[in-house]
């Protein structure tokens, strides 16, 4: 994973509430046994239509929004089925952040799980983020250190993280290079039932 301090970015405002997983990598595009390229796959059905064609008016079809890397929701994001493939698709296509009011529980720990940043403000700290968004493309910095998002008018909100979360984020640990930092303790411990 990569590690994520500061993020700078143009947000993507995806003005829609219970975002589910099935939205977000829909099931026919499971059958990959890599953690990569699920990006393409990335709310599909929303950006493509039936033709094949790009549909205009979705968000992540604006141009204005091409290399954001700060996507914002209305509340209970990531709801539905557990598929670890839609954090995967979110990071693949390119965001490091997402921001919600609300995120449904697995998928909020997928996320952490898999280096993408879910942070949790107000339901009206998220609207005038995504109003900001949709009227002008707007960007804002993200400070997992600080646990900041700071708009270019200098406005701050702040959130809460667990610190076991933000430590791997920080130094873009999984769970398994998290058990490598105690590979010494666990070699000691296997010496001692050994003898």
């Amino acid at each position: 994973m990569e590690p994520i301090n500061k993020v700078v970015s143009v947000i993507t405002p995806l003005d829609r509430k219970n975002v589910d997983t099935d939205q977000i990598i829909s099931k026919e595009f499971l059958k990959r046994i890599e953690r990569t390229g699920f990006g393409q796959y990335l709310f599909y059905h929303w950006r493509v239509d039936a033709d094949g064609n790009e549909v205009k008016d979705f968000v992540l079809n604006d141009e204005r929004f091409k290399d954001s890397k700060i996507l914002v929701a209305h509340e209970n994001f990531g709801c539905g089925s557990s598929r670890e493939h839609a954090p995967w698709s979110i990071l693949d296509y390119g965001f490091n952040v997402v921001i919600a009011p609300s995120f449904a529980d697995i998928f909020y720990n997928n996320c952490m799980k898999n280096g993408l940043l879910p942070i949790k403000l107000n339901v009206s700290e998220v609207e005038e983020l995504l109003a900001n968004g949709l009227q002008h493309a707007s960007a804002v910095e993200v400070n997992l250190e600080e646990q900041t998002v700071i708009g270019l008018d200098g406005k701050r909100y702040s959130f809460t993280i667990d610190p076991y979360y933000k430590e791997m984020l920080l130094n873009g640990w999984d769970e398994i290079a998290l058990t490598i930092q105690y590979e010494a303790h666990i070699a000691s411990y296997e010496e001692l039932q050994r003898a």
